[in-house]
């Protein structure tokens, strides 16, 4: 009889699955599988998400621990983008660059615009999604 007989029942299955799984070359050996790896790496990721909820649900004041600190490093990062643009720009003071080098730099400055631009109106709105348009932009394509 097969094994795939053996595990259609999901708890057998899981049974099955953590016994092999506690078998260090079985793991190295199934972990080689690109599938596979993306799987447990993506049900790692639930699970820390599903974790990660309950502990909210559970303790309020962790969302406004998070809310603090997202805010702290939204707040930082548009300090450091200013802040490197003023140790930068004087430094470029006699430089000439060429026009391909400028285009590049104008659209690094497109893609700095627009995310400047979505940030602004989802402070404004409440509105936080990512469309595809914009995704494209700040991707550079």
């Amino acid at each position: 009889m097969l094994i795939q007989e053996f595990t259609r029942d999901d708890e057998v299955a899981k049974k099955v699955s953590t016994d092999l799984l506690r078998r260090p070359d079985v793991v190295r050996e199934t972990m080689r599988d690109d599938t596979v790896r993306f799987l447990v790496n993506r049900a790692q990721f639930d699970n820390s998400d599903q974790t990660r909820e309950t502990i909210r649900e559970r303790t309020p004041a962790v969302r406004k621990i998070e809310h603090t600190v997202e805010y702290l490093n939204l707040a930082g990062s548009c300090h450091q983008f200013v802040a490197a643009l003023g140790r930068l720009v004087p430094r470029l003071r006699g430089q000439e660059f060429s026009e391909d080098e400028r285009e590049t730099v104008r659209r690094g400055i497109a893609r700095v615009r627009a995310g400047a631009e979505w940030l602004e109106a989802a402070i404004d709105n409440g509105e936080f999604t990512l469309d595809e348009q914009l995704t494209q932009l700040l991707k550079g394509e």
